[in-house]
C-alpha cells in the first residue's frame, strides 16, 4: 500500500479560456494533517472538486487512497468524510436521525453502536433526541464531524471547518480532530483562512495562488522560506496584498453536487 493517501500529479482544470488549476503536484501521506490554503479565486475549491468526485479534470492524475476518483467514484466516495463551510444537517430532524440517515446512505453495518460512540465522542449523545435547529453552531459543526466519521472514512475534507466559531469552540472541535487523527489514523485535510489555525495544527501545508502552488511544506518551512515570522506574512509575501472577490456560486455548487451523488445512493 503506497504511503500516499492523496497523490496529484500535473492536475489541471480549464473552464472555456480559464485554467482554473494549472499542472498542480502534490502528495498528502496517510495519516497526515495538511492544510490546502490560498486567496480566494486561487483554486481551491476546484482541486477539492476534483479530489472528491465531483468535477473531472482537464488533464493530469488523482490518487485518492489508491483510487482515481473519476474511474472509481463510489469507492472513492466511501473513502471520505466531508465537512462544508456551512452546515448540511437536516434542522428539522434530531442529532440521532440525521446520523441514521447518513448510516443508512452509507450502507454502514451495525450503525446504532457506532452512532452512539461518535455522540459520546463529540459531547453530544444527551442531545441525539434534540432537533438540530436547537443547536449553536459549534454543537453542529461537531455533529457534522460525526457525521463524516460515521462510515469509516480513510480521509476527512473540512472546508472552512472553524469560520464563525468562537475559540473556545474551536480548540474544542481541532481537541477531536487531533484525537481522531491519533487513534484511528485519519488523514485530514482542511481548508482555512485562518493562518494561525494551519500553523497550529497542520504538520504540511500547501499554499495555492492563480491556479499553481506556490509554497510547500511544513508551516516552519514555509515561514522560512520568505524570512517571515509569522504564517500569515509569509502567505502574503506569496500571494500579494490584493483583495480577492470570493466565488461564492462554485462552493455552492459543490455543495449542490455533494447532496445529489448523496441522493443518488437512495
Amino acid at each position: 500500500m503506497s504511503d500516499a493517501m492523496i497523490e496529484v500529479i500535473d492536475l489541471t482544470k480549464k473552464f472555456g479560456d480559464v485554467t482554473a488549476v494549472d499542472a498542480v503536484s502534490f502528495s498528502v501521506k496517510r495519516g497526515e494533517i495538511f492544510a490546502f490554503l490560498g486567496p480566494n479565486g486561487a483554486g481551491k475549491s476546484t482541486t477539492i472538486k476534483m479530489l472528491t468526485t465531483l468535477l473531472r479534470p482537464t488533464s493530469g492524475t488523482i490518487r485518492v487512497n489508491g483510487l482515481d476518483p473519476h474511474k472509481q467514484a463510489l469507492a472513492v466516495r466511501r473513502s471520505f468524510g466531508i465537512v462544508f463551510q456551512d452546515p448540511s444537517l437536516d434542522d428539522q430532524l434530531t442529532a440521532q436521525e440525521n446520523m441514521e440517515i447518513h448510516g443508512a446512505l452509507y450502507k454502514v453495518k451495525d450503525a446504532k453502536p457506532k452512532i452512539e460512540r461518535l455522540l459520546k465522542f463529540v459531547d453530544l449523545y444527551d442531545r441525539r433526541k434534540t432537533q438540530v435547529q436547537k443547536f449553536s453552531g459549534g454543537m453542529k459543526r461537531r455533529l457534522e464531524i460525526a457525521r463524516g466519521l460515521l462510515h469509516h472514512p480513510t480521509i476527512i475534507f473540512l472546508d472552512e471547518p472553524t469560520l464563525g466559531l468562537d475559540p473556545q469552540t474551536r480548540n474544542q472541535m481541532w481537541a477531536y480532530l487531533h484525537e481522531m487523527n491519533k487513534n484511528e489514523g485519519t488523514t485530514v485535510f482542511f481548508t482555512t483562512h485562518y493562518m494561525e489555525e494551519a500553523d497550529r495544527n497542520a504538520q504540511r501545508i500547501a499554499i495555492i495562488d492563480n491556479g499553481k502552488i506556490v509554497a510547500m511544506g511544513s508551516p516552519a518551512e514555509v515561514k522560512q522560506s520568505q524570512n517571515a515570522e509569522t504564517l500569515e506574512d509569509a502567505f502574503l509575501a506569496l500571494t500579494g496584498h490584493s483583495i480577492r472577490e470570493e466565488d461564492a456560486s462554485s462552493t455552492d455548487r459543490m455543495r449542490t453536487m455533494m447532496r445529489g451523488f448523496q441522493n443518488r445512493r437512495r
